[in-house]
C-alpha cells in the first residue's frame, strides 16, 4: 500500500515531467489509433469488394495447346495442310462441344458456389429481315461462318449452321456480362426475361431496320427445319456500344442477335434434339484459392486438353490495388510511430531514472528491496500512460471519423454510380432482381454512407494493448538499470 501511495505523490510531485510523458505518449496513442482506423476502413473496403466481386471461372479454347498440335511446317505439301486444317476444324468443334450434362457436373464441385450458362443457336425468320452490308462477305457467301459471341465477347468455336439470326438464351441475368460492364444497355422495354415466358429482347438496329417496338412478336423458326417455329414477345430493345472493328462494317457485331432465356432454347429441342448448340458456362467459385484445384478437378472429370479454365482474378484482385496501397501505408505509418514512440519514451524514461538517482538511493536506503522500488516505478509510468492512451483513443476516434469518410468518398459515390449505372443497363431501377443475381452480388454493389464508429472495441483493446506493451518494453532498460544502482554509491555521489 506504501508503494502505491508514493507512487501517486510521485505522480503529482512530478507533475512537469509526468506531463511531458503523457503529452508524448497521447501523440502516438493518437497516430497509433487512427492508423488502426485507416486499416480497418481499408480492410472493410476490401473485404466489401472481395464479396461483391464473385471470383468466376470459364471454360475457353486452349490456344497454345491447339498451336502445338495443329503447327505446319513450311516444306509440309498443300494436301498434308489441307488435312491439318480438317482436323483443326474437328478439334474445335469437339473440345467447343459443351452441354448443358458437362456443365452439371463440372458445376458439382466443393469449390462451386454457383454456376449459370447460355446457350446460342441459329434461327431464321420469314417476317424478318436481317441486319446486312451488302458488300460483306458473309453476305456474298449466303450465310455467316464467323465464330458466335458469347458472354463478355468470348468467341463459340462451334458453326451454329447457316442462319440469319443467333438466338442467345441465358440461364440467369448475372450471364449478362455485357450488360454488367455496360458494353451493351437497355433502350426501350427492360430485361425481364421471366422463366417460361416466350419473350425476348432484340438490338436496336434490328429494330429500326424492322420498323418493331416492344410489344410486337416475331415468329423465329430452326435454321434446320423450318417446320419448328416459336413466337416470341419483344419485352427489351438494347444498344451495343461501337468498337469500331464490328465485322458487319456499319453494324454491331450483335445487330442480328435475339437474347432470351433458356427455356425458349429448350422449346425448340423438344421438337429437334440435334439441334447444334454452343453453350458458354460461368462458374461462381468459394474462393480465389480454389482456381488451380478447380483446374484439376476438370481435368480429372474428363475436360479436354484443348480446353482451358479462365478466371477473372486479376480483375478482382486489380480492383482492391488501390486500396491495398492504403492499408499497406497505414501499416507502415503505425510501426514507424510505434518505433519512433518506443525510442522517444526510452529516453524520456532513462533521463527520467537518472534524475531520481538520490530518490531511488534513499528508497534503498531505508531497506525497500529493489523490486519494490521498480514497481513503483513502472505503476507510476503504467499511471500515466493509462490516462494519456484514453485521451489519446479519444482524440483518435474523433479524428479518424473524418479522415475514414474521406478515404471512403470517392468509394462511396463510384459505387454508387457503378449500381445506378448497371440498372440502367438492364433497362431501368424497377428491374426485378432474383435472388441468384444478388447472390452474385454482379447487381448489389454496396455503397458505404459513412463510418459512424471506426474505433471501436476492437480498435481499443488494440491501442491499449500496444501502449501498454510499448510502455512496458520502453521501461526494460531503465528496471536494468535501477537494479544495478548501489544505495551507498548514490548518496555519497549526492553528498559530495
Amino acid at each position: 500500500m506504501y508503494i502505491l501511495k508514493n507512487a501517486f505523490v510521485s505522480i503529482v510531485r512530478n507533475k512537469g515531467r509526468n506531463i511531458l510523458i503523457g503529452f508524448i505518449i497521447i501523440a502516438i496513442a493518437t497516430s497509433t489509433s487512427i492508423s488502426l482506423a485507416i486499416r480497418n476502413s481499408a480492410s472493410s473496403l476490401i473485404s466489401s469488394y472481395e464479396n461483391q466481386y464473385d471470383v468466376t471461372a470459364t471454360i475457353g479454347i486452349n490456344r497454345e495447346s491447339m498451336r502445338e498440335e495443329m503447327r505446319m511446317d513450311k516444306d509440309m505439301s498443300d494436301s498434308k495442310k489441307d488435312e491439318v486444317r480438317e482436323n483443326m476444324k474437328d478439334v474445335f468443334e469437339e473440345a467447343s462441344n459443351l452441354t448443358e450434362e458437362d456443365i452439371a457436373s463440372f458445376g458439382d464441385s466443393s469449390y462451386v458456389k454457383s454456376y449459370y450458362y447460355q446457350m446460342s443457336m441459329g434461327v431464321n425468320s420469314s417476317k424478318l429481315e436481317k441486319v446486312s452490308f451488302e458488300n460483306s462477305e458473309e453476305e456474298k457467301d449466303g450465310f455467316s461462318n464467323r465464330p458466335m459471341m458469347g458472354a463478355g465477347g468470348k468467341e463459340n468455336f462451334q458453326n451454329l449452321n447457316a442462319s440469319d439470326f443467333t438466338l442467345i438464351g441465358y440461364s440467369d441475368l448475372t450471364a449478362m456480362e455485357d450488360f454488367v460492364v455496360g458494353n451493351k444497355k437497355i433502350v426501350s422495354g427492360t430485361m425481364n426475361l421471366e422463366e417460361d415466358s416466350k419473350s425476348c429482347v432484340i438490338n436496336q438496329e434490328l429494330a429500326t431496320f424492322n420498323d418493331l417496338e416492344v410489344g410486337d412478336t416475331v415468329t423465329f423458326e430452326d435454321a434446320n427445319d423450318e417446320d419448328n417455329t416459336l413466337k416470341l414477345t419483344i419485352v427489351g430493345i438494347y444498344e451495343e456500344e461501337s468498337t469500331g472493328n464490328d465485322r458487319m462494317g456499319m453494324f454491331t457485331a450483335s445487330a442480328n442477335t435475339i437474347l432470351t432465356n433458356t427455356d425458349v432454347i429448350h422449346a425448340f429441342l423438344k421438337k429437334d434434339e440435334d439441334i447444334s448448340l454452343s453453350v458458354t458456362p460461368t462458374f461462381v467459385l468459394n474462393r480465389k484459392e480454389d482456381v488451380d484445384d478447380f483446374q484439376k478437378e476438370l481435368t480429372e472429370k474428363g475436360l479436354s486438353e484443348y480446353l482451358t479454365v479462365t478466371t477473372n482474378l486479376d480483375q478482382v484482385e486489380g480492383s482492391t490495388k488501390t486500396i491495398s496501397n492504403v492499408l499497406n501505408f497505414a501499416t507502415t505509418f503505425l510501426i514507424l510511430t510505434l518505433l519512433i514512440g518506443a525510442i522517444v519514451l526510452f529516453i524520456v524514461n532513462m533521463m527520467n531514472i537518472r534524475e531520481r538517482k538520490y530518490e531511488i538511493g534513499v528508497l534503498r536506503t531505508i531497506g525497500m528491496k529493489k523490486r519494490f522500488v521498480t514497481f513503483q516505478f513502472l505503476f507510476e509510468l503504467f499511471v500515466v500512460s493509462f490516462v494519456s492512451l484514453f485521451i489519446g483513443a479519444g482524440l483518435g476516434a474523433i479524428l479518424s471519423v473524418p479522415i475514414g469518410n474521406s478515404l471512403l468518398e470517392s468509394e462511396i459515390q463510384n459505387a454508387a454510380a457503378e449500381r445506378n449505372q448497371i440498372q440502367e443497363n438492364f433497362g431501368g431501377r424497377d428491374l426485378k432482381m432474383n435472388d441468384s443475381m444478388k447472390a452474385h452480388g454482379m447487381l448489389t454493389v454496396q455503397a458505404f454512407d459513412s463510418i459512424d464508429a471506426v474505433v471501436d472495441g476492437k480498435v481499443l483493446l488494440e491501442l491499449f494493448g500496444v501502449g501498454l506493451l510499448l510502455t512496458l518494453l520502453s521501461s526494460t532498460a531503465s528496471m536494468i538499470y535501477i537494479q544495478r544502482f548501489s544505495p551507498l554509491t548514490i548518496l555519497k555521489e549526492r553528498s559530495s
